[in-house]
């Protein structure tokens, strides 16, 4: 059976790994299946050995094999990557939800490092980072053709200490330096809260190994301390992902039947199918499932598996367009390779590759991390990224009034907004009477 293991899209600093879907197995020895394999590896042969003996400089065998496997991961997707002994190990720890750095996902963009979003309470998002930020050099190294994981190790550091990132941003003439000061990120995947009206609010930050047990308990909280609950809003923005049979277990909470997700690759094994089983406790209410640009890979399959199955509505703008499944597989040197294997489907066979969940209400948001910063944030995409899957088929002045309006969370507004609609118009629907001639 395969084992799920958590690793994102977009990569991030604390290693939130690249926005994607991870599952494990156990690693195989491939065999070659023709001459000419054979003899293209008796030609790498040849170049290593050539290299080795008369580069101008001493190289080790295991640096330039590395490299190699490198150069040929770059040539399939943004999500393939080889993982080297020791950064392998690191990722065992990200299903934890604490980590060292300094908060931020990121993923690579046309060779430069990119910002998809800053953690909420770390020193990333403290400073002002923003999504889209392009990190240029770290400590004063260029960080273009640097790898993911080797700008994660640059970035890393025992807590307390500096690093400085170089940022570029729209509206900069040059990059800006931050320095930051390292600390351990633990992130609390679920967040709760009763809202106003008996609406109640969850927040998943990412899929954890934790997140549907923890989940459960929030929502009996909410549902114990207010058992006439007239709404749920299921906050997904900037939710990158994370293990795949969490998302799986969230969308169980609330659909009785039925297929939630199912994957398609070219092997028999990543034929995969996820389907719902009945609740153990009803949640009688509707949902309204906030998304944005920075929702990618699970929370993506969340959205997706709600939506066609009619159990909420989604609101907010389009999500990433992450719908693949990398396969996490362990080499015999302590190495790791993470391989795109399938693509992942909605229940209703809809790939959301590269053009991400469409909500059903657009409801675009304005938040800021400087007051003078006027402009609506820009999420980088799926699309957007290098060698992407394609998909299958002037400042006026404002008002004490207009600047709290920009710093409000205009899509939770709008959500509580119709969920209190919502109840109204059910509670109209129950005292009609039919009328007659007195």
């Amino acid at each position: 059976m395969v084992n799920t293991r958590k690793k994102k899209v977009v990569l991030s600093i604390t290693l939130i790994t690249c926005l994607i879907v991870c599952i494990v197995i156990p690693y195989n020895s491939v065999k070659a299946r023709s001459e000419e394999i054979y003899e293209k590896l008796k030609i790498f042969s040849e170049v290593l050995s050539i290299v080795q003996k008369n580069y101008v400089e001493e190289t080790t065998a295991e640096d330039l094999i590395y490299g190699a496997i490198n150069g040929m991961l770059k040539t399939l997707d943004p999500h393939s990557s080889f993982m080297r002994p020791d950064i392998y190990k690191e990722l065992q720890v990200e299903t934890k939800g604490s980590f060292g750095g300094i908060g931020i996902e990121i993923t690579m963009r046309t060779g430069i490092l990119t910002i998809v979003s800053p953690i909420e309470d770390t020193p990333a998002f403290r400073a002002g980072l923003q999504p889209a930020d392009k990190i240029v050099k770290i400590e004063g190294e260029s960080t273009r053709d640097m790898t993911l994981f080797d700008a994660v190790k640059k970035m890393r550091g025992p807590t307390e200490t500096k690093v400085t990132i170089s940022i570029m941003r729209e509206g900069f003439v040059e990059p800006e330096d931050f320095t930051l000061t390292r600390e351990i990120i633990r992130i609390k995947s679920v967040k709760h809260k009763l809202l106003e009206d008996d609406i109640g609010y969850v927040r998943l930050s990412q899929f954890q190994e934790r997140t549907e047990d923890d989940f459960s308990k929030a929502l009996d909280t909410l549902e114990e301390d207010n058992k006439s609950l007239r709404g749920l809003v299921l906050d997904l923005r900037n939710n990158p992902g994370g293990l795949l049979n969490q998302a799986v277990k969230i969308c169980d909470e609330f659909i009785d039947e039925g297929l939630i997700v199912y994957t398609q690759g070219r092997n028999e094994g990543q034929q995969m199918q996820f389907s719902a089983h009945p609740n153990k406790k009803p949640h009688n209410y509707p949902i309204i499932v906030l998304v944005n640009g920075g929702s990618a890979s699970g929370s993506e399959i969340v959205a997706g598996a709600l939506q066609d199955h009619n159990r909420a509505v989604i609101l907010g703008t389009t999500t990433f367009g992450k719908g693949s499944v990398q396969t996490i597989i362990p080499l015999d040197d302590g190495a790791g390779l993470r391989l795109t294997t399938a693509r992942y489907y909605t229940p209703r066979g809809t790939s959301i590759q590269a053009t991400g969940i469409v909500p059903d209400v657009i409801v675009k948001e304005k938040r800021f991390h400087r007051k003078e910063e006027k402009k609506e944030l820009k999420f980088i995409k799926e699309k957007d990224l290098e060698g992407h899957f394609e998909p299958e088929g002037a400042a006026k002045e404002t008002t004490a009034s207009e600047e709290e309006e920009e710093e409000k969370d205009i899509p939770l507004a709008r959500a509580v907004q119709l969920l209190k609609s919502w109840s109204i118009f059910k509670e109209f629907e129950s005292k009609k009477q039919p009328v007659t001639k007195q």
